[in-house]
């Protein structure tokens, strides 16, 4: 069974055509490069473009998603595998449990949370897989040079730039997740619980 990536991105149905594009380009390549998808199961925006383009790969899709958004009919429900949860900090938990690794592509609020939340557990010691950043045309640019200021003026450690790799292109995703950048905890986070 191939490893399963959980990737964050955008739900909206709004957003320039080049997004969605670049979403089922990644889904392609996911299937080429031996992932299957972890997800919050939506069947709209990036994340539906994302999810069909697995399936149509011949990918395993594995969707998440909170009762509430599947009553609504966003679901996405030709996925492999459609977990009904209660709630967003459940769907999170699972995606987290099933992933070997994550990928951000450009997203909303919900994104950036999730990616933080991924970063956060990271740094202190409770995940230990590689986290990456596709920066599509530039789009998190003003997100990484806020962590820049963030590290310059203390508020986190310089560790938090060695939490997640950034790619450029999508053909430089996949070496960043088979290969990932070292990481270790601050040595507070070091201890077990």
């Amino acid at each position: 069974m191939a490893k399963l990536l959980c990737v964050y991105c955008g739900s909206s149905t709004k957003l320039e055509a080049r997004y969605y594009a670049a979403a089922e380009a990644v889904g392609k390549s996911m299937v080429a490069n031996g992932w299957g998808l972890v997800y919050g199961g939506g069947n709209v925006g990036m994340m539906g473009s994302l999810a069909q383009a697995v399936k149509e790969s011949g990918g395993r899709v594995v969707g998440v998603i909170p009762t509430f958004m599947r009553e609504r009919e966003l679901a996405y429900e030709s996925a492999d595998e459609l977990i009904a949860v209660d709630s967003m900090r459940d769907r999170k938990r699972i995606m987290e449990e099933r992933a070997q690794a994550f990928l951000a592509l450009p997203g909303g609020i919900g994104t950036l949370e999730e990616l933080a939340e991924i970063m956060t557990l990271r740094y202190i010691n409770r995940v230990d897989k590689p986290v990456v950043v596709y920066n599509q045309d530039g789009y998190y640019d003003d997100l990484l040079r806020f962590f820049e200021r963030m590290t310059r003026e203390r508020f986190k450690s310089e560790g938090l730039h060695a939490l997640f790799s950034v790619a450029g292109r999508l053909e430089e995703v996949w070496p960043l997740l088979h290969d990932p950048e070292p990481f270790t905890a601050d040595p507070i986070w070091l201890e077990g619980p």
